[in-house]
């Protein structure tokens, strides 16, 4: 059984995964013992267009490590792998290929033959990150890969007889869910990506700061109406007064003031108490068809920032929708959906005068207000930021821009400086918050559109009664909170989308009754229409012929026809007995169909045995930017459509950060691709590295120099594994070893020290606490192990007592398959090597039993007396360092103190801590003859005569010069930290980094006069 000097990551990673897989070890209950609980893990689903990037990495690191653990203690288990749509992403993604390979556009190929290329690509480049998550090792069962787009119409998979249909899941759950009335269609308020042309979600759009600018506008009272403005001081003290014809509001988008509806103050604002209720003019626009808008109060303006006066646009701005809501103000929509000003519609002058109506009290509903276009007629198709240009120049060329004044240094013809003052418009530069697409890159206008939503308010108590009862945890505690705020605030969720690729709304439209027989010569979507869902157009066309009385549906795709072109199109001109339904173009959110998640991939609606066996699921490893987006409606989900929670508990976990705790991104060029960490250090060192840092609710920190210690960890391991194969531990016929009945100290002792950290790495796996089961392991496994054992055992295996020997060989072979299963959840790779070289097993280390010994292995005597000789041979160690005595030299010891328990230990150990510590013999003392330093140990007083071994005089001037040195250096630090304005500016990383700096000059500090103490007490 040799072994290489060390482990080929590159060359064994891909080998080992290959058998896992063909030995079917990943397999959903592969190694479950008979009647065993069922324990699953649902993938978070990456994009079907991802790569892995080290948010993957790490979330699956930590999936892997519970699943695997799970596994090797006969648990039956399921890890569930599959991929998301991802509507967007895949059809940019398919665009772009289209546009670089020179082929028909998507509007030209249209929506089928469109459809036709996605799935081309799905199956050509859509499983990328399947691959490289098993790169990481990642032991999904692999075989009952998911898709959310599963069975739609057009899917060309092959090969996947374990993958359920999840189409007919969503759709179901639609049809259902709208049934009982928690879906409907609205007008709200959306994030609008008017490059994609549709709506996208909270977590698609990136608030990103940019240079901005504020603009101060006048608003003409109507009808020339004045106003004594007063602004007092603190203790009512008129500190400035005005007669006023206007009232001034600022804002950052001009071009949105064409659709304000009111403006606002708070109703407690005093100086605008005596306009509240009058009318206001728009200040732009044709000037015979200016609109007039109410004064209104409301608790959203703030009196104290800005004029305290705030335009109301509803249909444009988020806290303007709800102040429009409330107060009953109409809603004008100014855009088309591409950001451009609006071009449909009446002339201005016409819809002007329909608006002013609605601004004197006359009724209107939400449909009736959307098709007013209040773009005045030369504005009308303008780019938004054209139009914005556009707005400016006109109200400032009126005369009712805001106007300050202003005072510049104007150097002349003759180099002379002088100071000029003049009245300029009100234009505050500065930065704003600005939203724009993940992936296109624009900004995003909030738009008041028609969209599906779920009533989320119906469904929301079981998901909030779950978590409130205990029968969801939710890790750290600090998550629960988070999650109590979103849901007990629910707003109706938008789970519609203006795209082609994804779970097209199962609705299909028909004109209302009647109206079918005067809609010829009529353009189709100017026809009023009611809804049939249903979960295929055969069950729409029963629910029509249903409502209408006729015989026959047909389906109208092109919704652009005029009715009577669509109707001699289907072949029946002049047959009134049939009625013409067209589906509704929009297709699901993602969030939606991820939503059924955990029961969409066990094979719902149907009674599957995994949904018998794996649902409710038992842990969920995910971000905490998706709690809301994902976790907290997979909850009202689930409970919605099964009535059951969808898991028992939920870890969740912040973004993975460089070591400076820095966000990574490409703009600051700090990003970590984990395949070339893997390439350089291996798989196991980038899972350690993980594990290593997931401290429960901690920063995520990826340090490249702990990278490379973790490698360096498993060389260790290596090592120590090579040393039994020298110290004939393995042979050819070696079997598995049990754990021996020693007598030796040394062997009792590493024994109980290892079912210590079985217990500890247990407990911690059972909390989440990933980090203490790493570094539990790495301290055992690198100090007591691979340190003090394999030397302590150096002796034993230098005896004439076969016995002896043999003990040892057993003993370092069982601890060995410890150190190797104990690691294996989190260090697959090299621990499953070193298990198929060293034994003949009978089976992989991945469905090796997984141990169940405690501490009725910890031997009491033996574990007080080896851990007597370890401290006494670290303080030799650490005070001959400290002096700086030659590393070759042996020198003898004195003792002044010695317990029995103490000189027991020493008398069982002498000549092994005379070999470790380099030490020549012991004679015990009085006292502490001159020159000697001395070392504790439990029981013990310890002296290392010294003053014949080094020149203490010049020891004494290197540490005195190198304490000179930091204490310049700790006189910078300190005076950095204590000045307020480098703590106030400095980034936080540079003032952590600076502290941390710091606190290790003074640890230094503190080693040298410790070492300069003790040689004042030597000479």
């Amino acid at each position: 059984m040799a072994m290489e000097k060390t482990f080929n990551a590159a060359e064994a990673e891909s080998r080992l995964y290959k058998a896992w897989e063909e030995a079917g070890c990943f397999q959903a209950g592969a190694n479950a013992k008979p009647e065993a609980s069922a324990y699953c893990i649902m993938i978070p689903p990456p994009n079907v267009t991802g790569v892995l990037h080290m948010g993957h990495a790490f979330n699956n690191t930590l999936q892997d490590i519970l699943i695997r653990w799970k596994r090797m203690q006969g648990f039956d288990t399921l890890w569930q792998p599959g991929t998301d749509h991802a509507g967007i992403a895949t059809q940019m993604v398919v665009e772009r290929e289209l546009a670089k390979t020179q082929q028909p556009s998507r509007r030209e190929l249209g929506r089928e033959k469109f459809l036709e290329k996605v799935w081309e690509w799905k199956e050509k480049s859509g499983g990328t990150i399947v691959e490289q998550l098993k790169r990481l090792g990642a032991s999904c069962d692999f075989s009952r890969t998911a898709f959310t787009m599963a069975g739609a119409h057009g899917d060309t998979r092959t090969g996947h007889e374990n993958s359920p249909n999840f189409h007919d899941a969503v759709i179901k759950v639609f049809v259902e869910m709208y049934n009982k009335g928690l879906i409907y269609r609205g007008k709200r308020l959306v994030n609008w990506d008017p490059h994609f042309e549709t709506a996208i979600s909270d977590l698609e759009v990136e608030n990103v700061e940019v240079a901005g600018h504020m603009w101060h506008f006048k608003y003409p009272l109507a009808g020339g109406a004045t106003y004594e403005y007063l602004e007092k001081d603190e203790e009512g003290n008129v500190t400035f007064r005005e007669t006023r014809d206007y009232i001034s509001i600022a804002t950052t988008r001009p071009e949105t003031m064409l659709g304000d509806g009111a403006v606002a103050v708070h109703p407690s604002d005093e100086r605008y108490a005596p306009i509240v209720g009058h009318l206001c003019e728009i200040p732009v626009g044709p000037k015979e068809h200016r609109r007039l808008i109410p004064i209104i109060t409301d608790e959203y303006p703030d009196k104290d920032f800005g004029s305290g006066a705030v335009k109301i646009t509803g249909a444009h701005d988020f806290n303007d929708y709800q102040v429009a809501k409330r107060g009953g103000i109409p809603m004008y929509r100014l855009m088309s959906t591409t950001g451009a000003m609006r071009a449909d519609g009446a002339p201005y002058a016409e819809e002007a005068e329909k608006a002013q109506a609605h601004a004197k009290g006359a009724a209107f509903t939400e449909n009736e207000v959307d098709a007013i276009n209040l773009v005045p007629d030369h504005l009308r198709g303008l780019d938004r930021f054209e139009a914005r240009k556009a707005v400016v120049e006109e109200i400032t060329s009126e005369g009712l821009a805001v106007m300050v004044s202003e005072t510049k240094t104007i150097k002349g013809e003759d180099g002379e400086e002088t100071q000029v003052t003049e009245t300029v418009p009100y234009v505050e530069n500065k930065p704003i918050m600005q939203p724009f697409g993940d992936r296109s890159k624009v900004v995003i206008e909030p738009m008041l559109t028609d969209q599906w939503f779920v009533d989320a308010e119906k469904v929301v108590g079981p998901a909030l009664d779950a978590v409130r009862n205990g029968d969801v945890k939710i890790l750290p505690e600090s998550g629960e909170k988070t999650y109590y705020h979103w849901l007990e605030n629910i707003e109706p969720w938008c789970i519609s989308r203006q795209l082609w690729w994804g779970h097209q709304i199962p609705v299909w439209y028909g004109p209302k009754k009647d109206a079918s027989n005067k809609s010829f010569g009529v353009d189709y979507d100017a026809l009023e229409f009611v809804p049939f869902c249903a979960a295929s157009f055969a069950e729409a066309e029963q629910l029509a012929k249903q409502y209408y009385g006729v015989s026959e549906a047909i389906e109208h795709v092109d919704g652009n026809d005029m009715f009577e072109d669509a109707v001699e199109t289907a072949g029946f001109k002049g047959n009134n007995d049939f009625v013409l339904l067209r589906r509704d173009p929009d297709v699901l959110d993602t969030w939606f169909s991820s939503g059924l998640w955990p029961i969409g991939t066990l094979g719902w609606p149907d009674d599957t045995a995994e949904m018998q066996k794996y649902f409710p699921t038992s842990t969920l490893v995910t971000g905490q930017d998706i709690l809301f987006f994902w976790v907290a409606r997979m909850m009202m989900m689930q409970l919605a459509v099964v009535d059951q929670i969808p898991f028992d508990t939920v870890y969740l976990h912040g973004l993975v950060r460089d070591a400076k705790g820095k966000k990574m991104s490409k703009s600051t060029g700090n990003v970590v691709d984990p395949l070339e960490i893997i390439e350089e250090f291996g798989a196991d060192a980038l899972r350690f590295s993980s594990a290593a840092m997931a401290a429960l609710g901690g920063v995520l920190k990826l340090d490249m120099e702990r990278l490379k210690g973790y490698r360096n960890f498993g060389t260790k391991l290596w090592n120590a594994v090579n040393f039994a194969h020298f110290n004939n531990v393995y042979d050819e016929n070696t079997l598995a070893y049990a754990c021996p009945d020693a007598k030796a100290a040394v062997n009792q002792w590493i024994i109980g020290e290892t079912a210590k950290v079985r217990v500890e790495v247990d407990a911690a796996l059972e909390a989440y606490r990933f980090n203490d089961a790493a570094n539990a392991l790495y301290a055992f496994t690198w100090g007591k192990v691979c340190d003090w054992y394999i030397e302590l055992s150096k002796p034993l295996f230098g005896s004439e007592d076969e016995a002896v020997i043999a003990e040892t060989r057993q003993t370092l072979g069982w601890v060995l398959d410890q150190c190797m299963i104990l690691l294996h959840p989190i260090m697959p790779f090299i621990t499953e090597e070193l298990w198929g070289n060293t034994a003949k097993r009978e089976k992989m280390l991945v469905h090796a039993d997984w141990p169940s010994y405690g501490t009725e292995l910890v031997n009491a005597e033996a574990d007080a007396e080896m851990n007597w000789v370890i401290t006494a041979i670290e303080n030799i160690r650490s005070t001959r360092a400290q002096m700086h005595v030659p590393a070759g030299a042996k020198i003898p010891m004195v003792v002044t103190e010695f317990s029995d328990q103490a000189r027991n230990a020493w008398e069982k150990n002498e000549a092994m801590i005379q070999k470790l510590a380099r030490i020549t013999s012991l004679e015990q003392v009085e006292s502490f003859p001159k020159g000697c330093a001395s070392v504790a140990a439990p029981g013990a007083s310890f002296g290392l005569p010294l003053a014949d071994v080094i020149d203490v005089d010049a020891e004494k001037a290197r540490l005195e010069k190198t304490l000179g040195k930091l204490a310049k250096e700790l006189g910078g630090l300190r005076g950095r930290l204590n000045n307020p304005k480098f703590a106030a500016s400095a980034p936080e990383d540079v003032v952590a980094e600076a502290k941390a700096n710091l606190a290790a000059r003074e640890e230094e500090e503190a080693k040298i006069k410790e070492a300069l103490a003790r040689l004042a007490e030597i000479g």
